[in-house]
């Protein structure tokens, strides 16, 4: 009888949640998410959002008029960031008590 790569791919762990005939990576430790990266890089990318709003356009903090549709856009994508952000923190903290 043929042997196939199927019959020599160890076979999954009981404790393992990931079969490693579909994800390979999972034999040699990486299978996962940087947490604490994606609210670091959130977080700054919604500063720099907010920090846009000082700038050489005629905005609200340029000394221009009011609000420009510039200013509306990148308040509002900040926002939703962050809300976005906090809905992802608050998910992760609660996530254990399931």
């Amino acid at each position: 009888m043929a042997s196939t790569e199927l019959d020599k791919a160890p076979r999954q762990q009981p404790g393992q949640a990931v079969d490693p005939q579909e994800e390979p990576s999972v034999e040699w430790g990486w299978h996962g998410g940087f947490p604490k990266g994606i609210q670091i890089a959130g977080w700054f990318s919604t500063f720099a959002m907010v920090m846009m709003l000082i700038g050489n356009h005629q905005g609200i903090l340029s000394g221009g008029n009011g609000f420009t549709s510039a200013d509306i856009w990148l308040i509002g994508i900040a926002a939703v960031m962050a809300i976005g952000l906090i809905y992802d923190l608050r998910r992760r903290k609660f996530s254990w008590r399931r």
